[in-house]
């Protein structure tokens, strides 16, 4: 039927009556002369009475897009405010890095720590006697003749390490040899076992006993090669060729000290050749770093490598073992079963994990040697044995930072006289690295290098604020970074403007390394507190999400160590910083501290707290907070924290908190979460209103990446970049029911139509990808029949498919379109076990 007819008047083509139906014109002129006489009869009244209802209509329709225009903006980014020069912050990306960050940090979780009261050392029988403690007994001897006893103890258990037959030629050759390694790695071992082959070689015998006189010698740094070289030709001339042939000195040099210069190339050639007409042999053993590359890239340079470990602690085992086998207790076996048992235990993940190192240093694998054999022949319990593996990686850190502070007692005098303390800049490198790829591990090394040159600044700053450090531009060695920090470098990738670009990451070898360095920094330098506190503020500005996000979780870890301080001086500043994203770093760090045990009521009052009774920025990083899923003790207290949050104030938080609600959907209790949302739409206020239905439109436009926690097994693990709800129907099926009830909610609610279809849109066009392989095409199917399950829905549905279909700059091709509908309309199929449960309903 035609609109005129609708309305009673006849159609243009509809045929006319006969004349004698059709009334006369008089009459036709009569009927409206007296229509415009009933108008003109019209009161004013009434006519003000419909004016005035036409203006409240008006007025009702300009609410009506007030409340859309406030509701669209409840469902803004809440991040949206971080606009900046850097962009917006980037949520996904950020989750990564923490999901990523994390697992440095599980490791043994509150085990990391070790307690050196609790076992220092032991005496294993009358062979084995080992320490566990990070201090040195004291420093070596610096000048004269090598005991031949150790000599002969290092023939007996020295590994060799890759390359050493080359080492051996060039010293052979040379007479001189530069060995640079990082320090712990048995470069003095190596350089004593080659000088110890010269010397025998050279002294015309084929066994090495002693001969008259010392064979190898160590000879005091403080001479440096000038002075080895002319008391050679001095000891030559007073005491004749013969009292020196055949000798071998062993020379440390430390480059690393402020104001030390490696020798140059003709005090080398000098001291060659005073090693030739001698007939001796010398090693001269430094540390891999900026210093000496000019040594060892020279004519008498090379590189150490390390033992390898599993080599190492075979050896150091069979010595353990040979010896106490037949004073071993009835039943433990001989020398050989005693073996296997150690190397049994050893291969137990969580003797390992204790351990937490991928490469063992030659006195590591000696301790470790120690308890595995004290553990087998019944000497060392069990939990003294992971006691005593977890000291390895505390003791690493601690001879690390301890190193520094024994180079730092020199400079004093100097200072006085200079007016600075020169070269703290270059003395604080190494250690800030270390501390750097604590914080930031498995971020891009240039991420790492930049970071340690930040601390490096400020360590200086703090040792001499007098004085401006110099800071050096074209000294970094990555490749000795590597070595002296115990890291490596590996092929990945880091997320840049939401793009995934190629990069090269670097890590410790060894997860317990960070956590090492970290309690180690926290609880042994509190005056390094300071300058690190700025340092992480720093970061927290940083853009880059595996920058920030890193430093936030590692933030954590230093409040478990100290909460009050890392509260007082980093959390609460940055929780009512103006910028979000150092409000994240405080929620994240605040969350980070309560996954542990000891802090977990201690995170839930503060978050309780600030809901109540804090700031609007303070009520802010709650919110954040409480999305993690750790800073309340149940997810019913996180969602009456959060709908306390979102409601206040006409609902001004109201973006962060529905932001948040639909963060905890990722965990186990998703569906409690929708029931909750639910009860909020459904609630008599407005402002519970609104906050569950901005959850809902929220749901629709949140990618899984953005709120993936920590589990890695959780079956959203592999839907990174599928739409949440899509991504939960897919692999929750109980969940399907609940959502779409909310967003059929959403879409037939006036104020949050327009924001939910263009939801319901976005959703739709996730269903193939550009390339036309399938993407959430799955979770579509499961959830559209539940979202258009009568009538009037599918024509909803269906209005917005032509539309998709019509949009002039993204149009949906027809194909898609019809798959989509077709993928409403059939319901799915049916399980067994629905079939039999819906038997047993109806009997």
């Amino acid at each position: 039927m035609s609109d005129d007819q609708q309305a009673g008047g006849a159609a243009e083509d509809t045929p006319d009556r006969p004349d004698e139906a059709r009334p006369p014109e008089s009459e036709e002129k009569k009927d409206r002369d007296d229509r415009s006489r009933d108008d003109d009869a019209r009161s004013d009244d009434e006519k003000a009475g419909d004016d005035e209802a036409a203006e409240r209509e008006k007025e009702r329709e300009r609410e009506r897009e007030r409340a859309a225009g406030r509701f669209k903006e409840h469902t803004r980014d809440p991040l949206a405010e971080d606009q900046g020069e850097d962009g917006p912050t980037d949520l996904a990306a950020a989750a990564r890095t923490r999901r990523a960050t994390r697992m440095l940090f599980d490791a043994g979780r509150d085990l990391t720590s070790f307690d050196r009261s609790y076992f220092r050392s032991a005496h294993i029988g009358d062979l084995i006697n080992l320490r566990l403690d990070g201090r040195q007994a004291g420093t070596g001897m610096r000048s004269g003749p090598v005991p031949e006893e150790e000599l002969r103890r290092l023939r007996r258990g020295h590994v060799e390490p890759a390359g050493y037959l080359q080492l051996r030629n060039a010293l052979r050759a040379h007479r001189l040899l530069v060995l640079g390694a990082a320090p712990g790695t048995g470069r003095t071992s190596t350089a004593l076992s080659l000088l110890d082959e010269a010397t025998t070689l050279a002294a015309g015998r084929t066994d090495p006993e002693p001969g008259p006189g010392s064979r190898v010698r160590r000879v005091d740094p403080d001479g440096g090669v000038r002075q080895l070289a002319a008391s050679l030709d001095e000891s030559r001339a007073d005491e004749g060729e013969k009292a020196q042939r055949g000798t071998g000195y062993l020379l440390e040099l430390s480059l690393t000290r402020p104001g030390a210069l490696p020798p140059a190339e003709m005090d080398l050639d000098e001291l060659a050749a005073a090693l030739h007409r001698c007939e001796a042999f010398a090693v001269i053993v430094v540390t891999v770093g900026s210093a000496a590359n000019q040594l060892l890239t020279g004519r008498y340079g090379k590189l150490c490598p390390p033992a390898p470990t599993q080599e190492l602690l075979d050896t150091r085992l069979s010595e353990r073992l040979e010896g106490q086998a037949t004073t071993a207790p009835d039943g433990s076996g001989g020398a050989a079963d005693l073996l296997a048992r150690a190397e049994e235990l050893w291969a137990r993940k969580e003797v390992k994990d204790a351990v937490g190192l991928d490469d063992l240093r030659p006195a590591e694998a000696e301790l470790l040697a120690s308890l595995l054999a004290g553990q087998v022949l019944g000497d060392v319990s069990y939990e003294q044995l992971l006691s005593g593996c977890r000291s390895l990686a505390a003791s690493q850190a601690q001879e690390w930072f301890a190193g520094v502070d024994r180079a730092l007692t020199a400079q004093p005098a100097e200072a006085e006289s200079t007016g600075g303390r020169p070269g703290t800049a270059t003395l604080f490198h190494p250690v800030a690295f270390r501390i750097a790829l604590a914080v930031l591990g498995g971020a891009s090394h240039s991420a790492v290098a930049a970071a340690a040159h930040l601390l490096t600044w400020e360590l200086s700053v703090q040792c001499d604020p007098d004085n401006t450090p110099a800071r050096p531009l074209f000294c970094d060695d990555p490749e000795a970074d590597l070595a002296l920090s115990r890291a490596e470098l590996t092929d990945g990738k880091v997320d840049v403007a939401g793009a995934e670009v190629p990069a090269r990451l670097i890590w410790y070898r060894g997860s317990a390394l960070p956590a090492a360095v970290l309690t180690e920094l926290w609880d042994r330098h509190f005056p390094v507190r300071a300058p690190v506190v700025r340092w992480l503020r720093l970061l927290a500005d940083d853009p880059r999400s595996q920058v920030w996000m890193r430093a936030a979780v590692a933030a954590g870890e230093l409040c478990v160590r100290d909460f009050d301080h890392g509260y007082t001086d980093l959390v609460r500043p940055l929780a009512e910083a103006a910028t979000p994203r150092r409000r994240i770093f405080a929620a994240t760090t605040l969350d980070q501290a309560g996954g542990h045990d000891s802090h977990r009521r201690t995170v839930h009052k503060l978050i309780a707290d600030w809901s109540r009774t804090g700031t609007a920025p303070l009520r802010w990083t709650a919110a954040m907070a409480l999305g993690y899923g750790n800073s309340a003790a149940t997810t019913e207290d996180a969602l009456d924290t959060l709908a306390r949050i979102g409601v206040r104030d006409d609902g001004d938080q109201l973006a962060v908190a529905s932001f948040n609600v639909v963060r905890l959907l990722a965990l186990p209790d998703g569906a409690q979460v929708l029931a909750r949302v639910a009860e909020w739409t459904h609630h008599k206020r407005e402002p519970y209103q609104d906050l569950g239905l901005v959850t809902t439109v929220r749901l629709a436009l949140t990618t899984v990446d953005e709120v993936l926690t920590d589990d890695p097994d959780s079956p959203l693990a592999d839907r990174g970049d599928w739409p949440l709800p899509l991504a939960l129907a897919a692999t929750r099926p109980e969940l399907v029911g609940p959502m779409a009830d909310l967003m059929w909610t959403a879409l037939n609610t006036a104020r949050a139509r327009d924001v939910a279809v263009d939801a319901l849109e976005r959703l739709l066009r996730s269903a193939v990808r550009k390339d036309g392989t399938e993407w959430t095409r799955p979770g579509l199917a499961a959830l559209l029949p539940a979202l258009a399950p009568e009538e009037h829905d599918r024509r909803r549905l269906d209005w917005l498919l032509r539309r998709m279909m019509n949009d002039p700059e993204n149009p949906v091709p027809d194909a898609q379109a019809r798959d989509l509908w077709w993928l409403a309309v059939t319901p799915p199929q049916r399980t067994r076990r629905e079939d039999i449960r819906e038997e047993e309903r109806h009997g």
